[in-house]
């Protein structure tokens, strides 16, 4: 009998593992797409449906059994204190955009990560009603469906096109005067992040605390695309803390998240 693989294994073979398990939470999650699931209100964080579960009970199967050693992060698992034990971890959000799901959008994700002592390492955003998958490997570039993907080189601040709520652009925010930019908005954070990677849009930003599964796979790909990505304050990200939430988040080319951290004071 061979020997057990003992190897920990790269970033690049972590990658390769959530394509392949995204793909398959796709086709869970289509099945349930359009038709009406069962659904939840989870007490201050909106709804879940049967979707989400069993999108996550595959994932949490599949991905640990392929990587014992990794701890687990999910926002539709109850969390406990055994991955901060762990050097590595998976960062899961079974469906990002649920609402978007129950519209019957395609506005919704498969969010997947493996973060290492705190840094993201390999990311998958996948949009199965799209054909659409983000991906990136720490160092190793930023890609859409195998294409390499690089972030708006945009300087200008006056006419640059944000993705943030409506209530983002309120003046109690900006000190400095409210920034000169085009508004749009996407329901998904992942989708949002991979939309800056993609250099769709020149930035993107959220002022709410930001739950680590719905940012974790997005920030790696929109960093590896070129873009710069920090919490609302400017502060680098960590992840697979504590309380794993992030103070907002903003993302964009260098140019322009300069510019709007200084409209930001």
């Amino acid at each position: 009998m061979p020997a057990p693989d003992t190897r920990t294994p790269t970033a690049q073979e972590d990658l390769a593992l959530l394509c392949r398990a995204a793909e398959h939470a796709g086709e869970i999650a289509l099945q349930f797409f359009r038709r009406d699931p069962k659904t939840w209100e989870k007490p201050g964080a909106g709804p879940v449906t049967e979707a989400d579960y069993a999108v996550n009970s595959y994932l949490a199967e599949t991905l640990q059994a392929a990587r014992p050693g990794y701890g687990w992060l999910s926002e539709e698992t109850p969390d406990n204190t055994e991955r901060l034990d762990r050097d590595t971890v998976f960062i899961i959000d079974p469906i990002d955009g649920t609402r978007s799901f129950l519209q019957g959008s395609g506005s919704w994700a498969h969010s997947l990560a493996v973060a290492h002592r705190g840094q993201v390492i390999a990311g998958a955003v996948h949009m199965p009603e799209r054909g659409f998958t983000f991906t990136a490997t720490l160092g190793g570039g930023a890609w859409l469906n195998g294409a390499p993907l690089t972030a708006s080189p945009r300087a200008a601040l006056d006419g640059a096109t944000l993705l943030a709520n409506k209530f983002s652009l309120a003046s109690k925010y900006w000190p400095h005067g409210l920034p000169p930019v085009r508004r749009h908005y996407r329901p998904s954070l992942a989708y949002r992040l991979g939309l800056v990677a993609e250099g769709r849009f020149d930035a993107m930003l959220v002022f709410r605390d930001t739950w680590e599964w719905d940012i974790a796979a997005g920030s790696l790909i929109a960093t590896e695309a070129g873009a710069r990505v920090s919490d609302r304050h400017g502060h680098a990200l960590r992840f697979n803390t504590e309380h794993p939430v992030s103070s907002g988040l903003i993302a964009g080319g260098p140019a322009i998240h300069g510019a709007l951290m200084h409209q930001l004071g």
